[in-house]
């Protein structure tokens, strides 16, 4: 086990784990080595999709991902529908209509043809419930050892439809904060699954499409500024990200937070924090308090949004922090993740 002099010392010169944390050891590794190779004004936002101008009005939303995940099946899902809900969100949270996937596979020597072809059943049922079509692709097999299993590379296309303008550097002062459901469920059925540890502890990963959702509350309201699904680094993560985007703070409450008893049992047996606990089906809405009432009662009639709550609010001070209120009336910051909690969780 490294030290963190260790892990600090080695970050500097190579590529550690922490560097796929999506946490702050992510950010430093695009910002400083990639970024800054490709800087360009499309990029700029470093948001989930880019947001392209085609003329006439017409905006679309483009996206790419990769999908490392181990193990490749787990409660509640498996690499394939992973992969497609994934780029899906991901072109949800700029407020597009998903149309178009891309689908590239590397495949490790060895694979089990029965894995491919449940990979490829459930990558065909998540296509049809998300409404997308997989339009190209691409397969490479490398040789035994030289992968583990599969990794899935996608890349994806939607419509952002007129008037719609969404970004995490769009949050303003007086704005609620929502998140439709119970965070860190995602994680720790991963892990749960991946280290073998108690079967009888009912653990499920939230992975779902979020584009229904999404249109729903953008039907209802015009005043919706930031969307964001808190994947890599968690909801603490995002809410930084946003935070340091915006220029502004956003102040949360520990008691308003969704989560399962049986995952926050699972955080403490572990000694993980779930505000950095992956999810793949929750989403943050950020939307101007006139309209919060009525964008939060939208996502609870919708079956990914049923547990929706308010669970902070957008201020100016401090700006570029988060906070949280914890229930016994103190105040925390809650930073950015720094080092790994768990890899390979997408």
């Amino acid at each position: 086990m490294l030290t963190e002099r260790e892990r600090f010392n080695m970050a500097e010169d190579r590529i550690i784990l922490d560097h796929g944390a999506g946490g702050a050891a992510s950010h430093r590794l695009i910002k400083d080595y990639i970024f800054s190779k490709l800087r360009n004004p499309l990029l700029e936002p470093l948001d989930d999709s880019a947001v392209l101008e085609m003329g006439d009005g017409i905006k679309i939303a483009m996206t790419t991902d990769s999908y490392v995940i181990d193990p490749i099946f787990f409660p509640g899902g498996d690499i394939g529908s992973l992969a497609v809900y994934g780029t899906v969100n991901d072109l949800s949270m700029q407020g597009a209509t998903p149309l178009f996937l891309s689908l590239a596979f590397i495949i490790e020597e060895g694979l089990p043809l029965k894995d491919l072809k449940r990979i490829m059943d459930s990558i065909s049922k998540a296509a049809k419930e998300a409404n997308v079509d997989i339009v190209t692709g691409d397969t490479k097999v490398v040789h035994r050892g030289q992968a583990d299993k599969i990794y899935i590379n996608t890349a994806g296309i939607g419509k952002v439809p007129k008037g719609i303008e969404i970004s995490s550097h769009l949050a303003r002062p007086g704005d609620l904060v929502i998140i439709n459901g119970d965070i860190a469920d995602h994680g720790m059925a991963v892990l749960f699954s991946r280290e073998e540890l108690d079967p009888d502890i009912p653990i499920s990963s939230d992975s779902a499409p979020l584009n229904g959702l999404v249109s729903e509350i953008l039907k209802i309201s015009d005043k919706i500024h930031v969307l964001k699904d808190p994947t890599r680094g968690g909801l603490g993560s995002a809410l930084n990200e946003i935070a340091q985007n915006s220029n502004v703070s956003i102040f949360i409450y520990e008691d308003r937070i969704p989560i399962k008893e049986e995952v926050k049992a699972a955080c403490e047996l572990l000694g993980f924090d779930p505000l950095y606990i992956a999810n793949e089906g929750k989403c943050i809405v950020i939307v101007e308090e006139e309209d919060a009432d009525r964008v939060l009662e939208a996502m609870k009639r919708h079956p990914l949004g049923k547990d929706s709550r308010i669970i902070g609010e957008i201020r100016e001070e401090y700006a570029g922090k988060v906070y949280m209120k914890t229930k016994v009336g103190g105040t925390r910051i809650i930073s950015m993740l720094e080092g790994e909690q768990a890899p390979r969780i997408c």
